[in-house]
């Protein structure tokens, strides 16, 4: 499955004003990175993909929609995916765009 580009459109719109953003393809998605660090993605496997600060992981799956990535069978604190319909409303998708730019702001740059 591709990743959705209109959900990738919705996202370039929301990052349009950040600067040092960057769109690469990765893993069959589309990831938007901020000074080299993933923020957030429309995701090959459908649905967002979101970076956030692995502590609060647990917190965000028990009281969200969201549920911890996972990659050949081990689950990842801090990797949030999301299913298009979670995402579906403007303001919804907002708020996660804004939590993976947050986080991955506080990180160190990899340029």
């Amino acid at each position: 499955m591709a990743y959705d580009e209109q959900l990738a459109a919705r996202i370039r719109d929301l990052v349009s004003g950040e600067q040092a953003i960057e769109e690469k393809k990765m893993f069959g998605g589309l990831a938007f990175l901020l000074d080299g660090n993933m923020a957030v993605a429309a995701s090959g496997q459908g649905g967002l993909l979101v970076r956030v600060d692995p502590a609060e992981s647990p917190e965000l799956v028990e009281t969200t929609p969201a549920e911890e990535m996972e990659m050949r069978g081990r689950k990842m604190a801090g990797w949030l995916r999301l299913d298009s319909a979670d995402v579906a409303a403007d303001d919804e998708l907002a708020a996660w765009v804004t939590r993976g730019v947050e986080f991955a702001r506080s990180l160190p740059a990899k340029r």
